[in-house]
């Protein structure tokens, strides 16, 4: 895929968001997703970025825009139909968040509730009583997408193309961990200043208990999303997809694989 063809509808996507104090994601239809995503305070909205503008020389495959959200206030409820994290399965899988971290969680997979928490705590939160959002992103690769539901792989792709096929929420650590204090812009030459988060700051303080060493993306599909909105301070706010599509202007392109 043309790498400024992406980098260059994901700065719309970025400029937007740059406006608002926190981002609404919303399930449709069965999806029972109700999120509320704090952003960090942009001081200098001309040198300064919330989110880094990923195409194939950070991270391939293109393209997605991510952050790492401050915690204080982001909370509701991440649902997903269906989604394989590293070759496992989780059925109905949801999971409930209080101020940026896991307060309750549950999936389908078995018989019992008990069964269902272990199989979420050993395989997501990796034994951990709850974790942090390290990372809010919407993954802008429809073409992946498509193509994963055409052959009816999703189950086979790599976490680095299945994370760009839709907004997805990464729990535990940062993108940025153990690099936060290193500068780091996008092309248009803004300075990413969402590099940490509330727990990830003690690395300087307490740095047991900074990190987790691990990181695992939970991506909604294109099929179960209902709106993602940019708000600002006064309420007012922008519409990026809605049902499923981009409807943000200048993102028209990301749709023309979903409509083939």
């Amino acid at each position: 895929l043309d790498n400024e063809l992406y980098r260059n509808i994901q700065k719309k996507i970025i400029d937007a968001l740059d406006e608002a104090k926190y981002v609404t994601v919303k399930g449709m239809g069965d999806n029972r997703t109700d999120m509320k995503v704090m952003l960090h305070e942009i001081k200098d909205k001309e040198k300064e970025t919330n989110f880094e503008n990923c195409v194939a020389d950070v991270n391939i495959p293109v393209g997605e825009v991510f952050t790492s959200p401050v915690l204080a206030g982001t909370s509701g409820i991440l649902h997903v139909s269906g989604v394989y994290l590293r070759g496992l399965y989780f059925k109905d899988l949801e999971i409930k968040f209080k101020d940026g971290c896991i307060e309750d969680y549950k999936c389908a997979n078995f018989i019992t509730e008990e069964d269902n928490k272990n199989y979420i705590k050993q395989n997501i939160m990796y034994n951990n009583d709850t974790l942090p959002i390290g990372e809010f992103a919407i993954g802008t690769n429809t073409t992946a997408y498509k193509f994963a539901r055409k052959f009816d792989i999703a189950d086979k792709l790599d976490i680095l193309i299945a994370e760009k096929t839709g907004p997805h929420f990464a729990v535990g650590d940062t993108c940025y961990s153990y690099d936060e204090d290193n500068d780091t812009f996008n092309f248009d030459g803004k300075r990413h200043i969402a590099k940490e988060n509330e727990i990830s700051s003690k690395r300087k303080t307490d740095p047991d208990k900074a990190y987790f060493s691990c990181h695992t993306d939970i991506t909604l599909p294109y099929d179960e999303l209902g709106e993602i909105r940019a708000v600002r301070e006064d309420g007012t706010g922008v519409t990026i997809i809605e049902n499923g599509r981009f409807v943000l202007p200048g993102t028209e392109e990301l749709n023309k694989p979903l409509d083939e």
